[in-house]
């Protein structure tokens, strides 16, 4: 056995390892919304969106708004609008390549979410794009989902991290965002600007 540890090589082993799934688990995916994922979908202010390249190099970026910011198109499609970031895009970079995605909706306080897997397009204007304006902003760009699956997860993971418990949060316990650019990204400027760049004005430009 190496330091890394006797590796796992085939889904036999695995399978007598973690076992196999319910039929009602394996089985819970489906094709289109259901009225219970329209309403998590209204609720959930943030979402994770994995992709892939062609040669399957890997990228998982957060997306949030207030709630409901995921506009359902139908009971096959949905769209999420793109606010201003760093402009590398490398999710978008993938999909121009792979359009295969998938995505992870959060509400804030439950333990379960919401996974949606698909195939994406970019698209630079529609007219649902007057739906999608926030703070004045109305989006460049949206995410359309044309959706394979759609299910569940259970909320094991959250209760096991605790992380929506308040007692257990340490967020002064990796160095702040100044220091962190400081030290990776932007080492030539002084920790005062930085700490200026992400005080309390960083809200104010989030979407212009």
């Amino acid at each position: 056995m190496s330091d890394r540890g006797i590796p796992v090589t085939s889904v036999v082993e695995l399978e007598q390892i973690v076992g196999t799934p319910e039929p009602r688990t394996a089985n819970k995916a489906r094709d289109r919304l259901h009225a219970v994922d329209r309403a998590w979908l209204a609720a959930a202010p943030l979402v994770f969106v994995a992709t892939s390249d062609e040669h399957g190099r890997l990228d998982v970026s957060p997306k949030g708004d207030p709630a409901g910011f995921a506009l359902v198109l139908d009971e096959r499609s949905i769209a999420i609008p793109e606010r201003p970031g760093n402009r590398r895009a490398d999710g978008f970079r993938n999909i121009l390549r792979n359009p295969h995605v998938g995505l992870v909706f959060v509400i804030p306080g439950r333990g379960d979410t919401l996974r949606i897997n698909g195939r994406a397009s970019i698209v630079r204007d529609a007219p649902f794009f007057d739906e999608l304006v926030v703070r004045g902003h109305r989006p460049s760009l949206a995410l359309v989902v044309d959706i394979d699956e759609v299910f569940f997860h259970c909320s094991k993971a959250f209760l096991r991290s605790r992380a929506w418990q308040p007692e257990t949060w340490t967020p002064d316990a990796a160095p702040r965002r100044a220091l962190i650019a400081q030290a990776v990204e932007r080492q030539g400027e002084s920790l005062a600007e930085l700490d200026e760049y992400y005080g309390p004005s960083y809200e104010e430009r989030i979407y212009g």
